[in-house]
């Protein structure tokens, strides 16, 4: 009872910080508002304030909540599946065949009709999501699906430096490096519909997933006993991780390390449980990325920084620590 409660108790602290963030993402910005103008926005939606708040700051803030939480469940998800603390969207080369896809859609002038680019990221993601399963139908280990992963990322990466390398446009090759940076600007409630129901799909699979995610925490061995239908339940959790971590990409670019340290964030108070860690995971994720968006916005630059370069600068020594805590528990 003590771990609903306290599950619970964090459910509802990052629900409220989540708020918190949002009023502060949709009421700062770089045009500062007087009284009379945050007045004018919420009585006439139709004013040039309103215009600002609800139809710029508002749809990128929430776009930045949904992404953020697409990564942070695919990476509890990724975390529990190949029991590797270290574990996130892109290692399984999700996130890179994403990115290829909408690289090729991009170079090949397609970028200027809505939703090609975004449904390019997803089938990218959808045939590494195949291949993921075709593969780990056919060997279970973990690490081997790890290698498998690695190897679909380094191919995927070296077709996209292709990409940049045969590129006839120069303008062209601008806009994908600037995309694959990872950004929520100019983001609109078109690209909020995009996210919000593959997150919404991506955590019905997570839950139907949760038991195998549990028994796996606990060894191969017990999982294979447990009688549970251990292969569809790995089938599930690849589902969910593939088409959050392929959505996330579709619509803000590549944006690391958020998979990765979202769960950090919350694994101590559901010590450790890995069903219990997948809401706890995406709502610390979308706090996260709301939070670096807002950062990213503010900081006195000629040109806003890249929301994937900032989470990457601070989310770098934050994978350092995390692997020098995993290589000391390693040798102990």
């Amino acid at each position: 009872m003590s771990r609903v409660f306290r599950q619970t108790g964090l459910t509802a602290v990052l629900a409220v910080l989540i708020l918190v963030a949002l009023i502060f993402a949709i009421t700062l910005g770089e045009s500062v508002f007087s009284m009379a103008l945050y007045a004018e926005a919420l009585t006439h939606l139709q004013s040039g304030p309103a215009e600002v708040l609800w139809q710029v700051r508002a749809p990128r803030a929430v776009a930045a909540l949904m992404v953020g939480a697409a990564l942070g469940l695919s990476g509890a998800v990724m975390q529990g599946l190949l029991r590797n603390p270290l574990a996130d969207p892109g290692v399984l080369g999700v996130s890179a065949t994403a990115a290829l896809g909408a690289a090729f859609a991009i170079v090949m002038g397609a970028a200027a009709i809505p939703g090609t680019v975004e449904i390019a990221a997803m089938i990218g993601a959808t045939v590494a999501g195949v291949l993921l399963i075709l593969f780990s139908a056919r060997v279970r280990a973990p690490e081997a699906l790890i290698l498998f992963g690695v190897a679909l990322s380094s191919f995927a990466g070296a077709a996209t430096a292709l990409i940049f390398n045969l590129s006839p446009s120069p303008i062209a090759t601008a806009e994908v490096m600037s995309w694959l940076m990872g950004s929520v600007q100019n983001r609109s409630w078109i690209d909020v519909a995009w996210v919000t129901p593959a997150v919404l799909v991506s955590a019905g699979f997570a839950v139907l997933a949760a038991p195998g995610l549990r028994l796996l925490s606990l060894g191969e061995e017990t999982a294979a006993t447990s009688g549970l239908p251990m292969m569809r339940l790995r089938l599930f959790a690849l589902i969910a991780a593939t088409v959050a971590a392929g959505a996330a990409v579709a619509v803000a670019g590549v944006i690391g390390f958020v998979g990765l340290a979202a769960p950090h964030l919350v694994r101590a108070a559901v010590r450790g449980d890995p069903g219990r860690l997948l809401l706890p995971s995406a709502l610390a994720g979308g706090l996260m990325l709301v939070v670096a968006d807002l950062a990213a916005r503010l900081t006195p630059t000629d040109q806003e920084l890249k929301l994937g370069v900032f989470t990457a600068l601070v989310g770098a020594p934050l994978f350092a620590l995390i692997a020098w805590r995993a290589a000391r528990e390693w040798r102990l």
